[in-house]
């Protein structure tokens, strides 16, 4: 990805995207994911190109009233620590800033490659979650 095009999908997240943590199933732990919604598929569809996440379509329950709205998910974790890396220097939001440099500098540090995990590397894995999800 181009420099110019980190600082476009930077600006792209502090409008209409989150950076968070997210469980793919019940039993698992949170692992990193960056979402944007928008109206606009051309837009998604341009940042898929550069991202490979996953486009999905809303459901729109009255489409008299409401524009047709749309997802880009991105969970694979070596895609979005990638993106985190190339992005976190453009972002300007506060709390998208922070939690994707708090992303970068611990989230490796708390997971196991295995996902097996001992009492204490459990217990600094919670404490990674909690704190994230203070900022």
């Amino acid at each position: 990805m181009e420099g110019w095009e980190a600082a476009y999908i930077a600006g792209i997240i502090d409008g209409e995207g989150s950076i968070s943590l997210t469980r793919m199933h019940e039993n698992e732990y949170r692992r990193p994911c960056i979402s944007i919604a928008s109206t606009d598929k051309e837009l998604l569809i341009y940042v898929q190109t550069l991202t490979r996440g996953i486009l999905n379509t809303k459901k729109n329950y009255n489409p008299e009233r409401h524009k047709n709205s749309f997802t880009l998910n991105i969970k694979n974790k070596d895609d979005v620590l990638s993106i985190l890396r190339q992005i976190s220097p453009y972002l300007r939001v506060d709390k998208k800033r922070k939690r994707a440099l708090w992303i970068l500098k611990n989230y490796e540090k708390v997971t196991p490659r295995n996902g097996k995990y001992n009492t204490e590397l459990l217990g600094k894995k919670i404490d990674f979650e909690e704190k994230f999800f203070e900022i």
